[in-house]
């Protein structure tokens, strides 16, 4: 008997720790390497970190919800810099937990010139520590017909900023939709001149 008690307290103790271990939350810091992610993007191919990272900067950039105010001015924003964003040798990337049928919506109104990754299951902003909420189901006009967007999950509005060697070198966990590409821009000067 005393046995099957201790056996079960062991047992308890170990699922406790799992599940702690689960729970626990990534922290990335500025400095530290990039976790290697992929996801479904608009254009509907698998977009994986592996084949970008290395090549050129790239900007990952977290937001709430297609077709919503904050995050349409930042994609257009990016989508505005975009040529001098590419002459700097910055590839950019967006990630939120809407589907990729929302994404190409987004896309195409906005005539956004980058790909958005489909998050739904929250994987990709797990593995960059970027904190999450509920998804919604918001209504919309497109082309005079009314749509509805559902999403699973909200992140955060996060942007992180990665090097050719892969390490994260600015993480804004306080994003201004509007500055988001310029920062990006003044952070690549900054860093292009150092290195000069």
């Amino acid at each position: 008997m005393r046995y099957l008690l201790l056996s079960s307290f062991m047992l308890s103790i170990v699922f406790r720790s799992v599940s702690h271990a689960d729970a626990l939350e990534v922290t990335l810091s500025e400095g530290d390497v990039v976790p290697v992610f992929e996801g479904l993007a608009t254009d509907g191919s698998i977009w994986r970190s592996e084949e970008h990272i290395g090549q050129k900067f790239i900007v990952v950039y977290f937001y709430p919800a297609d077709l919503t105010g904050g995050c349409t001015r930042q994609a257009c924003g990016f989508r505005d810099q975009m040529k001098e964003l590419q002459q700097a040798g910055v590839e950019v990337v967006g990630v939120s937990g809407d589907s990729v049928e929302n994404h190409q919506l987004f896309a195409r109104v906005n005539s956004l010139n980058f790909p958005l990754l489909s998050d739904e299951d929250g994987k990709i902003s797990k593995a960059f520590g970027v904190p999450v909420r509920e998804g919604a189901t918001i209504m919309r006009i497109v082309d005079g017909v009314e749509v509805s967007l559902v999403r699973s999950l909200t992140a955060s509005r996060w942007t992180f900023l990665i090097d050719k060697e892969g390490r994260i070198v600015q993480k804004n966990t306080a994003v201004q939709a509007e500055e988001d590409s310029k920062n990006i821009l003044e952070t690549i000067r900054r860093l292009t001149t150092q290195a000069e």
